[in-house]
């Protein structure tokens, strides 16, 4: 029997959401305050996904401004219907609750249509009478009278106008009592029946997936006598994976069900520096309610494959010579740019970041291209081409978790005297860890991982690698140091700290590969 490996999508790839048009899958997740937002991504048989855009790639879509690592997009959704694809989101910094439509999900989408609607997590019903339906999560009613004491409600949305119409309506607050943060919630029809899909007890470790129905949309919801439905809280702090939860359910042109869902991979103690990440798991039905990877109830790392047509595994080049015209879709910025701040045109075969005075531990949009981290170990290297010309200019790589929480790797002047610099910046204080006189127009930096111990190696050729510093702690990285909501992101980064600078870096190439 063949069989795939979880996650589907490694790294941070958080709350997902699926919807299928005929034979072809749409899987977008959140992005917080990295741009372009919501990644999105397109597959045939549910396991091997092609990354096809991002919904909201211009800024007049995704205002970022002075948001923090884990604000900006939280839990978008997308469905179909119609001819049209709808993304709907929430921008926690900035207006709140909105949706985007396309004709064609690799884009363009629209600008946001913003809705009056409080609260975060929205998804949309379309019914089978043409009504089509919001429904989010919301402060209780009564007022919050414990933190997370949140309900998840209904109301109509007129197509036409974009806008909410009618009454609003409380439809469940999760199957415990007292329950934390009911979200994530979607809504299904089968066989007649309205099933409500949510997640409870908050998105860490005590994350669950509990699942009420109705004969009618706007209620009464009677919770399945058997929630949670998908839990890993009561298997401890030592499983492998943790927080899982967040799903969304997909039938397939073969009559299968199946769910994505977030869970985290712990490494080096309880620490997730990968973030949450995309898993898959199948469902099928009993009793007229949803049973999540029947057989063990838990989230595996392996899965008989969906009986759907076989697709041949997508295997992306590991180095990117910046030879395109515009970025491959795998890299992001941090919040939404201002200004030009990179070339792949300036000079041809090389990707030019001008050194600005924004910096990585401000909330400001810096000179920075980052992607995900998807493996726990990994080795990463860049030839950059960058000569400071004083203290204040510097040029590397950054492993980023948050403005407060990351390490940089930079070729930096010490009065008169060029050095390769490693600084950790923790709870927002910097330290410099270690740093070495060099002095070349054009340098090598690696770094590797192997789980939570990094090294950092510089040299002026790949074949004469030389050791800043080995086996640095990078629990750093990891939420459960830094808080938040996103896993780590490392990247090319270029800043004059503060002064106006017109001196800029140029990197010939950028490799990422998971290591054994």
């Amino acid at each position: 029997m063949k069989t795939f490996n979880n996650p589907i999508l490694p790294g941070f790839y958080p709350d997902p959401s699926i919807c299928r048009v005929h034979d072809d899958y749409y899987l977008v997740t959140s992005s917080f305050a990295y741009y372009p937002g919501v990644p999105i991504f397109h597959s045939k048989d549910l396991v091997n996904w092609e990354q096809i855009g991002h919904v909201l790639d211009r800024p007049t879509q995704l205002p970022l401004d002075g948001q923090k690592q884990s604000q900006g997009i939280f839990a978008p959704t997308i469905r179909y219907h119609d001819g049209v694809f709808y993304m709907i989101t929430t921008n926690v910094g900035h207006g709140g609750n909105f949706f985007v439509t396309a004709t064609d999900p690799a884009g363009p989408w629209s600008d946001p249509y913003y809705l009056d609607a409080p609260g975060i997590d929205p998804s949309l019903f379309f019914d089978d009478d043409g009504k089509v339906y919001y429904t989010g999560t919301r402060p209780a009613p009564e007022g919050e009278k414990y933190s997370g004491n949140w309900e998840v409600w209904l109301q109509e949305l007129d197509l036409e106008t974009k806008q909410l119409v009618g009454e609003p309506t409380g439809l469940w607050r999760g199957a415990l009592r007292d329950v934390i943060w009911p979200e994530g919630p979607h809504l299904y029809k089968v066989n007649g029946c309205y099933y409500l899909l949510i997640s409870e007890a908050g998105t860490g470790h005590h994350h669950a997936v509990s699942v009420a129905r109705s004969e009618h949309v706007s209620g009464p919801y009677v919770g399945n006598p058997g929630n949670p439905i998908l839990t890993h809280r009561h298997l401890g702090k030592d499983y492998p994976i943790v927080n899982v939860g967040h799903c969304d359910l997909v039938d397939t042109q073969n009559g299968e069900w199946w769910a994505v869902g977030l869970a985290s991979r712990i490494y080096g103690g309880y620490y997730r520096n990968l973030g949450r990440e995309t898993f898959l798991l199948p469902v099928t039905w009993e009793d007229g309610w949803p049973i999540m990877s029947p057989g063990t109830g838990k989230l595996e790392m392996t899965y008989p494959l969906p009986d759907l047509p076989s697709v041949k595994s997508l295997v992306p080049s590991p180095c990117d010579h910046f030879e395109d015209e515009k970025l491959d879709f795998k890299w992001n910025f941090i919040r939404t740019p201002k200004e030009e701040f990179y070339s792949l045109t300036e000079r041809p075969g090389h990707l030019s970041l001008k050194l600005r005075a924004q910096q990585m531990s401000e909330l400001e949009q810096p000179s920075f291209v980052g992607r995900r981290q998807q493996h726990i170990h990994f080795a990463a290297a860049t030839a950059m081409e960058f000569i400071p010309t004083n203290e204040n200019e510097e040029a590397g790589l950054v492993l980023l978790q948050s403005h407060e929480y990351h390490f940089r790797f930079v070729y930096t002047k010490q009065g008169n005297q060029q050095v390769m610099r490693l600084i950790k910046c923790t709870e927002g204080i910097e330290e410099v860890l270690k740093e070495l006189p060099i002095d070349a127009a054009k340098l090598y930096l690696k770094v590797q991982a192997r789980g939570q111990d990094y090294s950092f190696y510089f040299g002026e050729t790949t074949a004469n690698y030389k050791a800043l510093l080995e086996n640095v702690d990078g629990r750093i990285l990891s939420t459960d140091v830094a808080g938040g909501f996103v896993g780590a992101v490392l990247g090319m980064y270029a800043s004059s700290n503060g002064i106006s600078s017109d001196e800029k870096a140029y990197f010939d190439w950028f490799e990422y590969v998971g290591i054994e």
